[in-house]
């Protein structure tokens, strides 16, 4: 072979391998961006106001005699009714659960049970309403029964919102729209546009008293206020382009 031929030769066999390297980068080029992904947290927050109460309690008597502890809670139970009928509540409003009995026993020094000290009867109670200041001034009187003779021990009221699975739902949808408009501005601020959604995932909800921090990783639903904060947060993924 002539030397003009090895020339041309050598000449054709570089220009293919520039071709190819400029085929093979402007491919991989453009398949690295349409790979290209974005992840942003979206949140939304709103306050509600609870729209359902209930009072739990628990009637209690403690006599020498079992007789004479179930005579004293059959003779406490109608006045607790009449006490809650006074206060507004309805007999459909009241729940009352079945009684239970059990003795409270003397111990020695030794732990061993010596005697009977007392027998007591005890019987839940539930008040429900939608009327949530009446439930408020209910948890707040019920210790003055003590003034009457009856022995009753109340928990803190629950407070509840009755639209919250809707309110969920929403919520959600807020937080997503605005993980859309976080990774939208990100993609602009970078000369890029934003493509689909490629996945999300979806943070538990957080039903807090108002102005709080606390958080929980399975969720938070507070039932020990009346005006609650509830928050939602989603992470989405986005393609890039």
């Amino acid at each position: 072979m002539s030397g003009k031929s090895i020339f041309y030769s050598a000449l054709v066999l570089t220009a293919g391998i520039i071709g190819a390297a400029l085929i093979f980068t402007n491919t991989w080029k453009q398949n690295s961006q349409a790979n290209q992904t974005i992840q942003v947290t979206g949140s939304a927050k709103r306050l509600l106001t609870s729209d359902q109460g209930v009072v739990r309690a628990t009637l209690f008597v403690d006599r020498a005699t079992q007789l004479a502890a179930f005579k004293s809670w059959q003779e406490q139970q109608p006045q607790l009714r009449i006490f809650l009928e006074e206060a507004g509540f309805a007999a459909k409003d009241i729940k009352l659960r079945p009684p239970f009995n059990y003795p409270i026993y003397n111990y020695n020094q030794n732990g061993e049970r010596t005697s009977i000290q007392a027998y007591v009867y005890e019987m839940g109670i539930e008040v429900f309403s939608t009327d949530i200041q009446k439930i408020e001034t209910l948890s707040l009187a019920l210790s003055g029964l003590i003034e009457k003779g009856i022995q009753i021990n109340a928990i803190q009221p629950e407070y509840y919102y009755s639209g919250l699975a809707d309110l969920k739902i929403e919520i959600q949808a807020e937080a997503a729209k605005d993980a859309m408009e976080r990774a939208e501005r990100i993609a602009a601020s970078t000369g890029r546009k934003l493509g689909p959604l490629t996945g999300a995932r979806m943070g538990v909800l957080q039903i807090t008293p108002p102005n709080t921090n606390i958080i929980s990783d399975y969720g938070m639903n507070d039932a020990s206020s009346i005006e609650k904060e509830i928050t939602a947060v989603v992470s989405g993924t986005f393609l890039i382009k």
